[in-house]
């Protein structure tokens, strides 16, 4: 292949192993911290889009646009985070990227529009290290017959921020503190935990130290991004993604509001159960697919159970179901996303695995990029300008039973690459 000569440049990493390795997963865990801080402020302007319209003056679209900024930042460094890791290993990247996200959160809580809009791409740019970082270190300090699971206790705990950026978070801003004062006393949280991640994450291992142009370390994405699996891989976890990330995780209490007409409080418990139903469904599905050896069945069934269930919540009678089971349904459905993470890693060479990762994140946030103010200006379309109402919340809804098909299209495609596939290696 004419790309042999380029793959010497990069360093070589260490394969992954039959052994726990303590220092990198304790650094995983504080680096699984400073995920559930990221998903937290990510799913947060959800329960404050009244306030957030006030203080800045926007309409449905400009709103949605304005917290979409954080998908741009996000997809653009999580190409920079895979990179950076696979050069300097996890101590220093990891640690910048949340002092970054703890400048963006206290920004945002400034309450100008200006300086909120530059917070969310801080914010967005800073997260990019967190899953990212959690992977490499996970990938570094479980075996590989552990690797899935862990990605997906990972994901797991993200996605419990998600949950409580919406019901801690309510509450706090209608009768605790200010929604302003959330954004600084979260600021100052995250960034404890950038400075001890600066003290616990290991160095980069002696027989890993690469010296040679800094260009070269986004060489292993000539691998990555000649990998046909790489594509279809962020092509079927960005599809899985968007009800969440585009829908739920800020239009979710809004629907059941002014859709359902739900009280506040019940509406931000039930639109909460999204995020939560991955705390249940990612590690789960993690699970099976690290059981049988095999990735693809687990992603189907998540795929069907999330068209069940968002077409239930769209169609069926509100209230009709049994309260918070098809949000909690659709959100473990979700947590098939993952699995693609999982498939991307092992489709591709051991020694560009952060690239893998930040490859796949790179390719699933353009699509929550484009599909936030996308969702958002097909609400406001359909309300003509006038207050959303359930029909408009219905129409638009279709468009992510849509995204679903065509997610469940994409696995199709994927090659499975469980270790029932192949034979494992020794001490595996």
């Amino acid at each position: 292949m004419t790309i042999a000569p380029q793959v010497t440049i990069a360093k070589p990493q260490p394969k992954l192993t039959g052994r726990f390795r303590t220092s990198f997963v304790v650094a995983w865990f504080f680096c699984v911290i400073f995920y559930f801080l990221q998903y937290a402020v990510r799913s947060a302007p959800s329960v404050m889009l009244p306030e957030l319209k006030s203080a800045f003056a926007l309409d449905t679209l400009g709103l949605s646009s304005l917290i979409g900024l954080y998908y741009y930042t996000y997809s653009t460094f999580a190409l920079i985070a895979g990179a950076a890791l696979d050069r300097w290993g996890g101590k220093y990247p990891i640690s910048f990227g949340t002092a970054l996200l703890a400048a963006g959160i206290a920004l945002f809580g400034l309450g100008d529009q200006n300086l909120a809009g530059l917070g969310r791409l801080l914010q967005g740019a800073g997260a990019a290290f967190a899953f990212t970082g959690a992977v490499y270190l996970a990938a570094h300090g479980f075996p590989r017959r552990y690797l899935a699971t862990a990605i997906g206790i990972t994901q797991c705990v993200g996605m419990l921020g998600g949950s409580a950026g919406q019901f801690a978070v309510a509450p706090l801003i209608h009768g605790v503190v200010s929604w302003q004062n959330f954004w600084i006393y979260a600021s100052v949280v995250t960034f404890v935990v950038a400075v001890i991640l600066l003290f616990v994450t290991p160095p980069l291992d002696a027989d890993e130290k690469f010296k040679s142009s800094i260009w070269t370390m986004f060489a292993p994405y000539k691998i990555v991004l000649s990998n046909p699996q790489t594509y279809l891989c962020g092509l079927c976890a960005g599809l899985l993604f968007l009800p969440t990330t585009a829908g739920s995780m800020v239009w979710g209490v809004s629907f059941l509001r002014e859709g359902w007409g739900l009280p506040y409080t019940e509406a931000v418990d039930r639109a909460a159960m999204v995020p939560f139903g991955w705390v249940i469904g990612a590690p789960a599905l993690g699970y099976v697919a690290d059981r049988i050896g095999l990735r693809k069945p687990a992603l189907y069934f998540g795929v069907v159970l999330m068209l069940f269930s968002m077409a239930a919540i769209l169609y069926l009678p509100p209230n009709s179901a049994p309260h918070y089971l098809l949000a909690f349904l659709l959100g473990f459905g979700s947590g098939a996303a993952m699995i693609p993470y999982s498939i991307i890693k092992e489709a591709n060479p051991d020694e560009v695995k952060g690239s893998a990762t930040g490859a796949i994140n790179f390719l699933v946030f353009v699509l929550s990029a484009a599909g936030a103010p996308a969702f958002g200006w097909l609400l406001q379309k359909f309300a003509g300008g006038a207050a959303l109402q359930l029909p408009d919340f219905v129409e638009g809804g279709g468009s992510m039973i849509a995204v679903i098909i065509l997610g469940g299209l994409a696995a199709l495609f994927l090659k499975e690459t469980g270790a029932a596939t192949h034979k494992p290696l020794a001490g595996q």
